[in-house]
């Protein structure tokens, strides 16, 4: 008998009532993912995270009270263990960045359709990160700009082992933690052992950051 896999519980973040009741109705039609909860801003988005603990948080940025950010880097460190996934109308270098920095796994914009935000939701939920193809390419131009003159080559500090840098690669790729293993022929709780050193070593609080640290150490090239 096939073991029957339980659906992405969401919560859907957005100040505008037509806009996130809209959302609600259609991510709710996606196969795989139950809306559980609608919060009108970023203070109700924390509250019903802790209450409901959805497995992604379908994040807008721009939000009264608390924005998407702040509500993303909070969430991230009350629950590190429930995904963020920014929809917003925003794709410039400071929005995209800082909703990254602040844990954020996916980044959107409002352009696009169901299916992608359904494919944006089922990857954040299996740990693996999926951004919009033009917020892509601003994450990376930032991550391959000159660091600032004053500021030491990152691998000078990090010294990653020949597995840890295979592993970072791999993250960079976009590869889940599950596709991680499966290539390595290891567990997932010895890839997450890999993940854990990684970020210790370069600094890195989420796999968004660890992604930037690859291009700009030369480990991942565009």
């Amino acid at each position: 008998m096939v073991e029957e896999v339980p659906p992405v519980r969401i919560v859907i973040a957005e100040d505008q009532a037509a806009v996130r009741e809209g959302l609600a109705l259609l991510v709710g039609t996606v196969a795989g993912i139950t809306v559980v909860g609608q919060a009108p801003d970023g203070e109700v988005a924390v509250r019903l995270a802790g209450e409901l603990r959805p497995d992604v948080v379908l994040m807008d940025l721009s939000m009264p009270r608390c924005d998407g950010v702040e509500a993303t880097r909070r969430i991230k460190e009350q629950h590190p263990e429930i995904e963020v996934v920014v929809l917003t109308t925003y794709a410039d270098d400071d929005w995209v960045l800082r909703a990254l920095e602040a844990g954020a796994l996916g980044y959107l914009t409002k352009s696009a359709n169901k299916h992608e935000i359904g494919r944006a939701v089922h990857a954040a939920a299996a740990g693996q990160a999926l951004l919009d193809p033009r917020v892509q390419r601003r994450v990376l131009g930032a991550a391959l700009s000159p660091a600032p003159a004053s500021t030491p080559p990152p691998e000078d500090d990090a010294k990653l082992t020949k597995r840890e840098t295979h592993v970072l690669t791999l993250i960079a790729a976009g590869r889940s933690n599950k596709e991680i293993a499966a290539e390595l022929f290891v567990s997932e709780t010895t890839v997450k052992s890999h993940i854990n050193r990684i970020f210790a070593k370069t600094g890195s609080r989420d796999r968004a950051q660890a992604v930037r640290y690859a291009y700009q150490a030369g480990y991942v090239r565009d």
